[in-house]
C-alpha cells in the first residue's frame, strides 16, 4: 500500500475511535447500568441497530470465502445473503415480540424460561465455549491473515492489532458499538463497492467496452453457468483449492438448501444467537422491528459487493489473467481473488477498501467480545457466583471477561493454521 493508502486509513482508524469515545462520553451516567452497558437500552436507533447487526454479521469469512465461492460456484452462494433477509423479516414479525414482552435479555434466560435452568445454564457454557474458541478465533485468524496478506504486516502484529481496536470499541459498551458500527457498516459499504466497480470495469475494458454495466452484462454473457441459482448433480464442477475439482452440487444441494437446511442454520442465527438477537433486545419493538428490516435492506446489497466480484475474477482468469497471483502451492485457490482485486486498486481506494475489511472484521470481533461478556455476566457470574452484584460490579465484570477473552482469542488463533 502507498502513503495515501495507510493515510486514508488512518483517517477511518481515528474517525472511528473518536465517534466511539465521544458517544461513550456524551451518553455515559454516574453509574453505569448492566443493561445500558450489555444492551444499550433504550439508546440504539433502528439504523443503529440495523448497521451493527450487518456490521456484526459480515467478517473476513464473507469478503474473501465468499468471493472464492463466486469465483468457483457463482452467484449462488448469493442464497445465504438473499435467504437471511428473508429470516429477519421473520424474526421481526414473531421472534421478536415474544422477546421484548419477556424482557428477555440473553438467549439462556429465554431457554430458562421456556424449559429450565439447567437447561440455560448448559447452553450458556457451550455458547461461551464456541464464541471465544470457535467464533472469536476464527474471526481474528481469518481477520489478521488478511490484513496480513494485504498489508504485508506481521501476521502476529495484524492479530494484536485488531484486538486492541476491538477492545477500545467493546469496553464501552453495546451503545458505542452500535453508533461505530454506522461508520463501520458505511465504510465497508463504499469500499466493497469500490472493489466491485473496479472488477467490472476490468472485464468491460478486457473485451473493449467500458462502465460497470458493459461489464456487468458482459459477465452474464461469458460467464453465464455463474448466475445458476439453483443447481442439478454434475452442472457445475468447482476448483476444490488443492489442484481437483468438485461437484458444486454436494456445497448447494438443489431446491434441498433453500427449502430446507438453510431455513434451520438461518433461524439459529438472526433468531436465538446472542451475538446477533443483542442488538435488538433493548429497543421497543417499532424500533428494533425498523432495524432488523433494515440490516435485511443490507442483506441484499451483500452479494453486490462480495459475489459480483469474484466471478468477474473467474471470467478474468479463464481470460489468461490472474494466472500465478491465483494459484497456492501449485493449485487453483478460489480464495485468493478477493485479495487480487485489491491489489489491482488504485491509490486510495486501495486504503478505502482494505479499512472496509478491517471495519468488517474489529465490527465482528467487537459484536462477539460483548457477546461473551454479557452471557458470562448475565446467565453466571450474576446467578452462581455473585447473586448481589451491584449494577457497576456487573459492568466491571463484563468488562474484564472482554479483555480475558480478547486476550485467549490472541493465543488461540495462531493454531488455526494447523487445519485445513
Amino acid at each position: 500500500m502507498s502513503s495515501l493508502d495507510y493515510t486514508v486509513f488512518l483517517i477511518y482508524f481515528f474517525l472511528v475511535a473518536g465517534y466511539g469515545y465521544w458517544i461513550y462520553q456524551r451518553k455515559k451516567s454516574a453509574e453505569a447500568s448492566a443493561t445500558d452497558f450489555f444492551l444499550a437500552e433504550g439508546s440504539l436507533t433502528w439504523w443503529a441497530i440495523g448497521a451493527s447487526l450487518i456490521a456484526s454479521n459480515i467478517s473476513a469469512e464473507q469478503f474473501v470465502g465468499m468471493s472464492g465461492s463466486g469465483f468457483a460456484m457463482g452467484l449462488a452462494i448469493a442464497s445465504y445473503e438473499w435467504m437471511a433477509a428473508v429470516t429477519l423479516l421473520v424474526v421481526a414479525v414473531f421472534f421478536l415480540p415474544i422477546y421484548l414482552k419477556n424482557k428477555i435479555y440473553t438467549m439462556p434466560q429465554f431457554l430458562s424460561q421456556r424449559y429450565s435452568p439447567l437447561v440455560a445454564t448448559i447452553m450458556a457454557v457451550f455458547w461461551l465455549l464456541v464464541y471465544v474458541f470457535v467464533n472469536l478465533t476464527s474471526i481474528l485468524y481469518l481477520g489478521a491473515l488478511a490484513v496480513s496478506t494485504i498489508s504485508g504486516l506481521d501476521f502476529t502484529a495484524c492479530s494484536i492489532g485488531l484486538c486492541i481496536f476491538a477492545v477500545v470499541i467493546t469496553l464501552g459498551g453495546m451503545k458505542v458499538i452500535g453508533y461505530t458500527d454506522v461508520i463501520q457498516v458505511l465504510v465497508l459499504i463504499l469500499g466493497g463497492l469500490a472493489t466491485t466497480y473496479l472488477a467490472l470495469e476490468m472485464v468491460a475494458q478486457h473485451f473493449g467496452s467500458d462502465g460497470p454495466m458493459a461489464g456487468l452484462a458482459l459477465l452474464r454473457e461469458k460467464a453465464g453457468d455463474h448466475f445458476h441459482m439453483i443447481f442439478q448433480k454434475g452442472q457445475m464442477m468447482m476448483p476444490d483449492g488443492n489442484g481437483g475439482v468438485e461437484d458444486a452440487y454436494n456445497k448447494l444441494p438443489g431446491l434441498a438448501v433453500i427449502v430446507g437446511a438453510m431455513w434451520i442454520a438461518n433461524l439459529n442465527y438472526w433468531g436465538f444467537n446472542q451475538y446477533i438477537t443483542q442488538r435488538a433486545l433493548g429497543a421497543d419493538l417499532p424500533t428494533a422491528r425498523s432495524g432488523l428490516l433494515f440490516a435485511a435492506f443490507l442483506k441484499l446489497l451483500m452479494p453486490i459487493i462480495v459475489v459480483l466480484p469474484g466471478i468477474a475474477a473467474y471470467l478474468l482468469y479463464r481470460e489468461g489473467q490472474f494466472q500465478a497471483e491465483m494459484t497456492h502451492n501449485g493449485a487453483l485457490s478460489p480464495d485468493k481473488a478477493y485479495p487480487v482485486l485489491l491489489n489491482l486498486l488504485p491509490a486510495g481506494l486501495k486504503g478505502l477498501s482494505f479499512a472496509a475489511l478491517t471495519a468488517a472484521i474489529v465490527a465482528s470481533l467487537a459484536g462477539k467480545a460483548n457477546s461473551i461478556s454479557t452471557i458470562f455476566t448475565l446467565d453466571l457470574y450474576k446467578k452462581y457466583f455473585n447473586k448481589d452484584a451491584s449494577e457497576a460490579t456487573q459492568v466491571r465484570t463484563g468488562r474484564i471477561v472482554i479483555i480475558i477473552a480478547m486476550v485467549i482469542g490472541a493465543i488461540v488463533a495462531p493454531a488455526l493454521a494447523n487445519f485445513g
